[in-house]
């Protein structure tokens, strides 16, 4: 009884993996014959000719056989026929799947046809062609292991310097796939030699008789030089680590172009306060992200995902860009609302395609902001619409697929409102209440609030520090959160600039604020007129210290 092998292989996983390039390398490794073939190059605008089309390429197929039969791009021409517009879809797909089973039909061991195909889209394929692919591969979007490999694979034939170092570069391109790297490699390269190209033009110059350069015109004088440059000094350019990190700079990755994800510009050194809550984030999320060998030595899980409630404007968001950014994690910020769809089944469908994305984009930190618009209580209020959407989302952050890479942080202000199975452990099992600053926090946000403003063209001096702490200590800043202390200094600045051009148009004796050039500095009296103006936003704190 002889061994039927299975003729059908089906590639599929994101733009750029590598589909088409692992298919011609498993063509030259067999040494069988390769038919390489695009599914739009066989539609034909005449009725039948597309369908003859098709039979005469398994007809090659089954006549130089052993052979490849590699079909890029199968959805264009193989999709859903309950949805198709033309009857000719329908025949196209008929004529595949009967091509597929002649292939069947005449394949003995001795004279084998197996048809590749590749799709990034296999959602979109007829049941019945994706029946017929007996072995499906999921390429996937390339961990920080494959990068190493794949930036290792496109850079061997490279003249490198000793500082470059893959691991490293690895990590620096979460979310990048083959054709990506492949980019930062090119962009490298053209790096190592945009800075010193003059100087090797001039060494290069040395190395001719200078009568034959003068002779020659602007272009021939240009070429010339290149040439005697390729000679002498082409294998002495070295890429360096960091040519390499201005090219991963420079190249954004396609799942970014394609709006997906990015890593926030926000530090903790925007932050005030909050260490307490930093010291949480780092050892749930950072750590595990930035080393995660020695986490899982100590046999340490990563948090499946962390819920930050507390009073509004408190700085919750903040504190989720700045773990996005010093884990350099891809970071996707999502609105409880936005999921939200009137039609029956599309909020659940975003749910899904937004986990799906940040699985194309790990190690990736989804936020979600609001989190009680989205998961409310589910009881006989709810609507069946809500209570699906909540279902979805607990289901795809229980993780019954691969959810490794992927850190969820909920933020909220009425966690008494969230429906209580999102906080079990598994989900969002770690609750880390986020709360108004007190005196000495409230001293620290100032300081961080005009460093990261004023200060940046002015510097802090000994009288600013002074003056901010002070008003930080002020009785009337009791209750003030992180928000009500940036308008604060919003104010004061302000009343500053108000009193400064004030001064201007009394001093010149003109009216308006034309010609006037002014650099106005925060005096105590500005923080005055700003104090009776700004009042604490929170008005029940009570209700979360209860909660708390």
């Amino acid at each position: 009884m002889g061994y039927r092998y299975d003729n059908g292989v089906l590639l599929h996983g994101p733009s750029g993996c590598g589909k088409t390039t692992l298919a011609h390398a498993v063509a030259g490794s067999v040494g069988a014959s390769f038919i390489p073939i695009s599914a739009t190059s066989i539609v034909s605008g005449t009725s039948g000719e597309s369908e003859k089309n098709i039979r005469d390429l398994f007809d090659e197929a089954i006549r130089v056989a052993p052979c490849l039969l590699f079909i890029d791009e199968i959805d264009a021409i193989a999709g859903k026929r309950d949805s198709a517009n033309k009857g000719m879809e329908s025949r196209i797909v008929s004529e595949i799947m009967n091509g597929m089973d002649r292939i069947k039909q005449n394949t003995d061991l001795g004279k084998n046809v197996v048809v590749l195909a590749a799709t990034n889209r296999p959602e979109a394929l007829d049941q019945s062609i994706r029946r017929r692919f007996g072995t499906e591969i999921d390429m996937g979007m390339p961990n920080e292991a494959a990068r190493e490999q794949i930036l290792r694979s496109l850079s061997r034939d490279l003249s490198l310097a000793d500082d470059v170092n893959f691991k490293e570069l690895a990590k620096l391109t979460p979310g990048y796939v083959g054709s990506d790297l492949q980019y930062v490699v090119k962009a490298a390269v053209s790096e190592s030699f945009r800075g010193s190209l003059d100087d090797l033009l001039t060494k290069a110059g040395s190395l001719r008789d200078p009568t034959e350069l003068s002779d020659a015109s602007p272009a021939q004088r240009e070429w010339l030089l290149l040439e005697d440059h390729r000679q002498a000094s082409w294998g002495e350019s070295r890429i360096t680590a960091d040519q390499f990190k201005t090219a991963i700079s420079r190249v954004q990755p396609a799942s970014k172009r394609e709006g997906f994800s990015t890593i926030p510009d926000t530090t903790w050194s925007h932050v005030g306060a909050l260490s307490d809550v930093r010291k949480k984030l780092e050892m749930s999320i950072i750590g595990p992200i930035k080393d995660p060998e020695l986490f899982t030595k100590v046999g340490i899980k990563p948090a499946a995902g962390i819920l930050l409630w507390g009073p509004p404007g408190c700085g919750k968001t903040l504190v989720a860009k700045a773990v996005a950014n010093e884990s350099k994690a891809n970071f996707i910020s999502i609105k409880g609302p936005e999921l939200l769809n009137k039609y029956v089944g599309e909020s659940e469908r975003a749910v899904r395609q937004l986990f799906a994305r940040a699985k194309s984009s790990a190690p990736c930190i989804l936020f979600f902001d609001e989190m009680d618009a989205l998961v409310p209580k589910r009881d006989d209020s709810l609507s069946d619409a809500s209570a699906r959407v909540v279902n979805t989302l607990l289901t795809e952050l229980d993780g019954v697929g691969d959810r490794s890479g992927i850190y969820v942080i909920g933020a909220t202000n009425r966690p008494d409102i969230i429906d209580e199975a999102i906080r079990r452990p598994g989900r969002l099992g770690t609750s880390i209440y986020v709360g108004l600053p007190s005196a000495e926090d409230r001293v620290d946000i100032l300081k961080t609030l005009y460093r990261n403003t004023i200060g940046m063209a002015r510097g802090q001096t000994a009288a600013n520090i002074a003056e901010l702490e002070k008003v930080a200590m002020d009785m009337r800043c009791t209750g003030f959160s992180g928000a009500d202390l940036g308008n604060l200094m919003q104010a004061a600045a302000q009343a500053c600039l108000e009193r400064a051009y004030l001064h201007q148009q009394q001093a010149q004796g003109s009216s308006g604020m034309d010609g006037i050039e002014v650099d106005p500095v925060i005096e105590i009296g500005d923080w005055e007129v700003a104090l009776k103006e700004v009042k604490p936003s929170v008005k029940d704190i009570g209700v979360y210290e209860d909660i708390r």
